[in-house]
Parts: C-alpha cells; structure tokens; sequence
C-alpha cells in the first residue's frame, strides 16, 4: 500500500490576528481523511502546519519519511481556508515545491483548490480535487498503488471531480460520476495531534483548553456572498449518538474544558438537539461548547435543548440590522427574529455573539446606523466584524467582479480591505468597525461609575458625529461622482 503523507497549510503564524487571538484548532477535516486513509490500509504520517514555527518543519518530515504521495487536504472546516488568505497559498505552493523535489506524487484539495486549481497545480500538484473529494481519492489511490508513475492523464481517466493539467492547461476531467459523499468520515486520528502543544497555546492566553468537532457538513441556505465549494447546498447532519460518543472520546481523552462546534448550522433541527442532549448527559460526555447558528432557528424549544446539551454561547450571522441590506444578501431573516433570538437565547442563560457585515452592495450611511442600532438594542456579548468579501463561485462575485482590484484575496485575516468599488473605502468601515467594537465592549463591561460610563458614551459618539461629517470623503470614486451629480 501507498506511504502517504498528508498535511495542509494553515499555518498560524503567517496570520498576525489569529496569533493574538490564541484560539489554534486542529485541523478536523484533515485529521478526519487521516483515519479514512488509515482504514483503508495506508501507511499514514501527518504534518500539522497550524503551530509550526515554519515550512522547515514540513521538509524535515518529508525527507525522513519519503513519502510516496503527499496529500494536501485543507482543513474544510476551517473558515479561513474558504478565504485563501494569500499567505497561505503561498504557504501551500512552497510546500508542493519541496515535495515535487523531493520525487513524489502530490494531490491537492481544499476550498481554494477547488475554486482556482490553476495555482496548485503549476507549483507541482499532479491532481487537484474539485469539491470534498473523498470519494474519488479512493478511486484515484488503487491506480498510484499499482502504477505509482502512472501519467496523470491515465490516472483520471474517467473520473469526475479532478482538475489537472493538460498541454498546457487546467482541465477538468470529465466521466461517471463519482460515489456519493461520504457523511460520516469517522473518528479523526487526535492520537496524532500534539495536544500538549495546543494546550498551553489556550492555557497561557485563556486559561483554559478547548478542541473542535463537526456534528454535520455543509448548510442549504443560499446567501448570496457564502461560498459552498465543498459540500454545495448539501446540508449532511451525523447520528446524534455518534456526536456524543465522539465527545465523551474527547473527555475522556483529552479532558478539553471546552468544545467549539464547527459546524456552518449547528443541530438545525430541535428534535435532533434533544437528542443530543439525550445521548450526551446519559454518556457522561458533557463539555460546555460554541456554536453557529441562524436567527430564525432559534425557537423557545430550540433555546432550551442547546442549554440542556451543553452550549455556553451561540453565534449568529446577524450580518445588518438593515432589512434591506439582509433582503438583498437573501438572508432569509428578519431584524425581528434576530432580536428575538437573542432574547430567548439569553433567557437560558447562553452568550450570544453577533457576526457583522459591512459594505454589501449598496449599504448606505442609514443602513450602518441601523446596524448600530440593532446592537445597542440587543446588546450581544461579542461581534466579529468583517467587509464583504467576494469569494469565487457566488451570487455576490459574479455581481461585483467586473469591480473587482487587482488584489483578490486578503493577505492575513486582519486586512479587512474592499476588494471591490463598494459605497465607501476601506479606510470607513475600518473606523465603523473599531465603533462598533467599542461599542459593543461598553455595553458589555462591568458596570463602570456613571460619570465615567457617560464620558465614554459621549467620547463613542463624537468618533460617530465626525466619521459622519466626513462621510462623503470616504465615498468610493463613482459613490462622490454620483453624489455630485
């Protein structure tokens, strides 16, 4: 059988807001092909990009181990690698580089690979999966085991879900469609996770350990500007059984004090979280953990199961508190049902954080102050604020790609730069963010002494009043053309 190696390229360090925000997790979906791999009788080593000092790491391995195939399988469950963060495609490319040197086979897959296998392609890769892919590695593997130097055109013949090259071009091969996506990969290989290592990341920055899991895959909602390269609109929901013997694992295990649920839509179902709840509490496998989630899934039964099953804090893709900026993200929610989902969720006695989107297509200045608004009305605990970023493959891309710069990926998560002529610079909803921030961090605080609680009300809404006066300053070039006119 194949000696493999398998690794992806999400390295921390090349993301200066991830290494302040101290929140490393393993990568799961990689871990995941890791034991289907093993399974299926593969020699398997495994290089964890996530917290080492750098790609010498990965050369040291690949040269002891000498490898057959490396396998670059992005962490799908990793939302940062939906992005492609400039760095680590770069990352990714330089490592494909050292295993093409290094004489042996390589297949890359993964969000970027699948939007754009052009890059990964010409850096070395002989293959590229398109999507998941797991069903056609198991079909592509057998034919590198009987013909490791087999040309790359025989090995996709007659295969779907491939990107390689071709005289000189990407090509994607067409034929029989491949099996059905596997829903359940299995127990991930967390015996080959330096657990230590990730430990005193979260011990010395939290004071406290937390691990990851995924209790589904994929989500059925259609907004605009969410990108679904792997799994489509597929929404694939494991037996709730299987997720709490997978956590009473990680109990057990690793004693995690914490559980972040990666999941696009965390239970979706009521009846399913109850279950789940169920299975949990009779397993002795409860871990308080985070998830995401939707406004309008959160009914008062839906509140009152995540609470039963554990859940400490929901996120929710709030995005605006403009209906009309939600309507044409075709959200599906309302400014209403966010605010009542915060209320029952809080009610229960879970912190909810609010994700927010800046500069959609034609947010004006009123649509941000209703954002302001909806916030200091349902006073989250915690907002994660980003800009539209238009991500191949989307609704929102195709309407803005004939606005799109010359840069077309952010270089680390922290650039929040506009990629497209959007209402305002980026320099706007920078400063927007940083209000909304501080916003967010007052209402949240311990009650400070009110002469000082008002001094830092007003100081808030000066920043506000003179953003506001310097608004049309901001303004994109075509957004000040169009005003004078």
């Amino acid at each position: 059988m194949l000696s493999i190696l398998v690794c992806h390229s999400y390295f921390l360090r090349l993301d200066q807001k991830q290494i302040a925000r101290a929140k490393p997790y393993p990568p799961l979906a990689t871990l995941q092909l890791v034991s289907l791999l093993r399974e299926a009788g593969h020699q398997v080593s495994f290089f964890d990009a996530m917290l080492a000092e750098g790609i010498d790491e990965y050369d040291r391995l690949l040269e002891s181990d000498a490898p057959q195939l490396v396998l670059f399988y992005e962490d799908n469950f990793n939302f940062l690698s939906k992005m492609c963060l400039a760095t680590m495609r770069r990352a990714a490319c330089d490592m494909i580089g050292s295993a093409r040197r290094a004489g042996a086979r390589i297949i890359a897959a993964g969000p970027d690979v699948s939007d754009a296998p052009g890059p990964y392609l010409r850096a070395g890769a002989d293959l590229a999966l398109v999507g998941e892919g797991l069903s056609t590695l198991l079909e592509v593997l057998p034919r590198l085991d009987s013909k490791l130097d087999t040309d790359s055109d025989n090995l996709v013949r007659g295969l779907s879900g491939i990107a390689s090259i071709s005289s000189g071009k990407v090509v994607k091969a067409s034929g029989t469609k491949g099996l059905a996506l596997a829903q359940d990969a299995g127990l991930a290989a967390w015996d080959l996770v330096d657990m230590d290592r990730y430990r005193a990341v979260w011990m010395k920055a939290h004071g406290y350990f937390s691990l990851n899991m995924a209790a589904s895959r994929g989500c059925s909602f259609r907004c605009t500007w969410c990108s679904k390269p792997i799994w489509g609109n597929q929404y694939l929901q494991r037996n709730p059984l299987e997720v709490a013997a997978e956590m009473a694992h990680l109990k057990r295990a690793f004693n995690p004090d914490h559980i972040w649920f990666a999941d696009d839509i965390f239970g979706f179902r009521v009846d399913w979280v109850t279950q789940f709840a169920s299975a949990v509490r009779a397993a002795d496998a409860l871990v308080p953990f985070t998830i995401q989630t939707r406004a309008d899934l959160i009914s008062e039964r839906m509140a009152l199961a995540l609470r039963d099953a554990g859940c400490k804090e929901a996120w929710i893709g709030a995005e605006s508190g403009s209906q009309k900026v939600l309507d044409a993200m075709n959200k599906g929610t309302t400014v209403a049902e966010i605010l009542t989902a915060r209320d029952r969720l809080k009610r229960v006695g879970i912190r909810v954080g609010f994700f927010i989107q800046l500069g959609y297509l034609d947010e004006q200045v009123e649509d941000i102050l209703a954002t302001r608004d909806l916030l200091a009305t349902a006073r989250p605990d915690e907002i994660g604020v980003s800009v539209s970023y238009p991500l191949p493959g989307t609704k929102f891309y195709e309407l803005v790609k004939a606005q799109m710069r010359a840069k077309t990926h952010w270089h680390e998560s922290n650039d929040l730069d506009m990629m497209f002529q959007g209402t305002y610079t980026s320099d706007f909803y920078r400063a927007v963010r940083n209000l909304l921030h501080d916003q967010v961090s007052l209402q949240t605080a311990d009650v400070p002494l009110p002469p000082e609680h008002e001094r830092a009300t007003d100081a808030i809404e000066r920043r506000w009043q003179e953003l506001l006066r310097n608004e049309l300053k901001y303004r994109s070039s075509d957004q000040k053309s169009a005003s004078i006119a």
